[in-house]
């Protein structure tokens, strides 16, 4: 993957600061993505439980992807929008992610967590891709 887009988005005041990747951080990351992934495939928990579980899961691995290229992102939704520059990734993924960050940021700060089955279940696959991709990644 070209990396001129993240160093066009990289320097002060922009979204994205050049900083080594760090192998302790990645791992934790992967770890923890990977286990709320897990996690959200349980159709005992609630749909809104699922749904941040996933999102967090979604958001700790696209981190982790923007990381181990050597950035650490100004905001969390970046990570979403430079997929196609980290993972290789389209917008059926990304576009998932956007939604589902918009809905989540509807809920953390208004209380209007507005989630079904579909959306869940849309970003439970959405996530999943992104921790394919990062595992076919060479280290």
């Amino acid at each position: 993957m070209d990396n001129t887009a993240l160093e066009n988005l990289s320097g002060p005041g922009k979204a994205l600061k050049v900083e080594a990747p760090d192998e302790a951080e990645l791992a934790g990351l992967i770890r923890t993505g990977t286990a709320r992934l897990h996690d959200a495939h349980n159709e005992a928990l609630a749909l809104e439980s699922r749904f941040d579980l996933a999102y967090n899961a979604a958001h700790a691995l696209c981190l982790a992807a923007l990381r181990r290229k050597g950035y650490r992102p100004s905001n969390r939704f970046i990570v979403f929008q430079v997929l196609p520059h980290t993972l290789g990734l389209g917008p059926d993924v990304w576009r998932v992610l956007d939604k589902c960050h918009n809905t989540r940021n509807l809920g953390e700060y208004e209380g209007m967590l507005d989630v079904n089955a579909r959306l869940v279940a849309d970003l439970i696959t959405a996530t999943q891709r992104v921790l394919d991709a990062l595992n076919a990644q060479p280290c």
